[in-house]
């Protein structure tokens, strides 16, 4: 049965003055505030930024770069790997990605050979089980990593336990609390080591952010350099647009540069110009993003027999491929793109 409000004891009268008097003040509180100020960005300005840390992002361009699977995985091959890369587009890379398991110490040689020839560097750096790190078991190995860090001299971006909210990682990320525990605590060590020249970048998987899997593993804008996103087509064939475009809605009330770090299509021998689609279609993406400042294509196969019994693929770029000419008109036509405002 529902229930009846009581009647107050003043009349409707009473109300109707009260109500009047408060909207009265209300309008002259608005009137004398300040007036909005609408703040233009100063050309050559950049209207994202960081914390500070790692390289800061580029205001004329967007940075152009590749994780090249090297045909020998040895530090001569990963050197190797990237210039054979830059012949086949064209131009030199400004941006290199690096994978590193979580034991592994970095940076390499070759990473170093990426600084010192004038590249920026991206070190994806793998994770472990997150509740081990944050009870503190990992911290000398963390420290001496960040030290190894901030003896390089040079601004690198470091891309920790990219693709979190990927179901199989589950076993060793365990909740979104967990990571951004583990996250905190190896970002404080960095700082207390001195190695702010590591800016740090979270790296979700795009399709994570529809359903909101993604969204609670966000540290936060203080713990964060650059957003990032791994963008891949569906099964069906979805476009970059289409993928990318919930992760920029959620980024646009994070004032943070952002990378996508890994994306690419398959090659299909039966439709050999959807991969050159699929790629024009991510320039044209960046192109219209003030928020977007590097873009960084995973260039690799993996076979049909391959041990870990993983699906096969192939984004390889190969000659003569359209593939490879859509990634040409990417590198030229993002080479030299000022804001132009969000």
């Amino acid at each position: 049965m529902a229930r009846h409000r009581a009647r107050r004891p003043f009349g409707r009268a009473l109300w109707w003055l009260l109500v009047f008097g408060v909207g009265i003040s209300l309008w002259f509180a608005w009137r004398a505030a300040d007036p909005p100020v609408d703040v233009a960005v100063p050309p050559g300005a950049n209207p994202v930024s960081t914390t500070g840390r790692g390289p800061e992002p580029p205001t004329d361009q967007v940075w152009v770069g590749a994780w090249i699977t090297p045909a020998v995985f040895s530090q001569a091959g990963r050197v190797a790997a990237v210039e054979d890369f830059e012949r086949r587009i064209g131009r030199r890379l400004d941006l290199v990605n690096s994978f590193h398991d979580w034991d592994d110490a970095f940076p390499t040689p070759a990473d170093i050979a990426v600084v010192e020839q004038g590249r920026e560097l991206m070190v994806s750096w793998s994770g472990t089980d997150t509740r081990v790190i944050s009870s503190g078991a990992y911290d000398q190995q963390i420290r001496e990593q960040a030290r190894a860090v901030r003896n390089l001299g040079a601004p690198i971006l470091i891309r920790w336990r990219w693709e979190m909210d990927r179901p199989n990682l589950q076993a060793s990320v365990w909740s979104p609390e967990d990571y951004i525990a583990a996250w905190t605590r190896i970002r404080g060590i960095f700082t207390e080591e001195g190695a702010t020249n590591a800016g740090w970048v979270w790296c979700p998987l795009a399709n994570g952010f529809p359903d909101g899997r993604a969204q609670p593993y966000y540290p936060g804008d203080d713990q964060v350099d650059w957003l990032c996103a791994d963008v891949y087509p569906n099964e069906d064939g979805s476009s970059f647009a289409e993928e990318v475009v919930p992760f920029l809605e959620w980024a646009a009330d994070h004032p943070r540069p952002i990378v996508i770090g890994e994306f690419g299509d398959e090659y299909d021998p039966e439709d050999p110009s959807f991969q050159g689609q699929w790629i024009d279609g991510a320039t044209e993406v960046a192109k219209t993003s003030t928020q977007i400042r590097a873009m960084v294509y995973f260039e690799g196969r993996r076979g049909a027999d391959n041990a870990a019994g993983k699906r096969p693929f192939d984004y390889t770029l190969a000659e003569g491929t359209a593939g490879l000419d859509a990634f040409r008109r990417l590198a030229s036509e993002l080479a030299d793109r000022p804001f132009s405002g969000r």
